[in-house]
């Protein structure tokens, strides 16, 4: 597995990273799987060559960032974990005192002395200036709780605000085959020595190509349209839909020629952008996990990356 240092400061994390949004959410996702499977999804990072796991307080209330302990029980020292606190009234809120006693539930629910990467979720519309807010996440540095500190889903504005307090050390932005709104953004952020983690980078399953036009999910699933979700307007609503699995259809070709599957080739895309550093791909089954971990070792030329190009402009992000 290629390694990166996140951001001019960060740790050094695998390219391929796992995301524990699945493992611990509820019916989001549809119907879970038995809890066994998914501790064995988490855990099998552990063989992979994946060093690094990404939660959150809100992903089920807390229950992913307990099933990470779970699975990583007595390999602490071979796993870094980032996790993040979200604004109210969804998560505990950013206000200085919040951030902290949030830290410190996390801290419990992982059953660990530090965090290595603490991450504000979104940005905060109750009127908490990001100032405190981010001032508090670097006390959190000094007071040796976290190691490092990012952003998620926060625009350049934000972002330079908080650097006039302490430097951020990654930012976490959606991007994929079929999401490529914010490559401006993530590419500026590599210039500055900010680190990138992509979420998104499989389309939330339809960039694995196991999706097609008469794929049926559960009715609480997301990507049935229940509540209309942001993702599921900009990806599976009619009409989008149809654009994200041409660009999956024109994929299949590249791919086989380079003998991986669609997903990993979606990986490798994701991993070789300006500015990334690293992508968080999560599953609840342990094999695709392993086969996403194994598009961490994918090397895409010039001529195969110009020739994604092309087929890009099939996605919804173009209609």
């Amino acid at each position: 597995m290629r390694m990166r240092r996140l951001g001019s400061g960060g740790p050094e994390l695998s390219v391929i990273g796992y995301g524990a949004w699945e493992a611990g959410a509820g019916s989001e996702w549809g119907s879970a799987p038995p809890r066994e499977q998914i501790v064995a999804a988490i855990r099998t990072v552990l063989e992979t060559g994946i060093n690094w796991i990404d939660t959150a307080e809100v992903y089920g209330d807390g229950r992913s960032e307990e099933m990470v302990a779970l699975a990583i029980s007595g390999h602490r020292d071979e796993i870094l974990i980032a996790t993040k606190v979200a604004p109210e009234p969804e998560g505990s809120g950013f206000r200085p005192e919040q951030v902290r006693r949030a830290c410190i539930d996390s801290l419990r629910r992982l059953r660990t002395g530090h965090i290595d990467l603490y991450q504000l979720h979104w940005p905060d519309e109750t009127g908490v200036p990001i100032e405190d807010t981010w001032g508090a996440m670097a006390a959190l540095v000094e007071e040796g709780l976290v190691r490092a500190i990012g952003v998620s889903n926060f625009d350049r504005e934000l972002i330079e605000r908080c650097e006039r307090i302490r430097h951020v050390d990654s930012l976490q932005q959606e991007l994929s085959m079929l999401q490529l709104e914010h490559r401006e953004l993530i590419a500026w952020c590599g210039e500055q020595g900010i680190g990138v983690l992509s979420y998104g980078p499989l389309a939330y399953g339809l960039l694995t190509g196991a999706i097609g036009p008469d794929t049926r999910f559960d009715p609480t699933d997301f990507r049935s349209g229940a509540g209309e979700w942001d993702y599921w307007q900009k990806l599976f609503a009619p009409g989008k839909l149809e654009r994200s699995l041409a660009v999956v259809e024109a994929m299949r070709g590249v791919a086989e020629r380079l003998g991986c599957t669609v997903g990993q080739l979606a990986l490798a895309w994701n991993v070789h952008q300006p500015g990334v550093t690293a992508a968080i791909a999560g599953s609840r089954n342990p094999d695709h996990v392993r086969a996403n971990a194994a598009a961490g070792d994918i090397e895409l030329d010039e001529a195969t990356l110009q020739e994604l190009e092309q087929v890009l402009r099939l996605g919804p992000s173009f209609a």
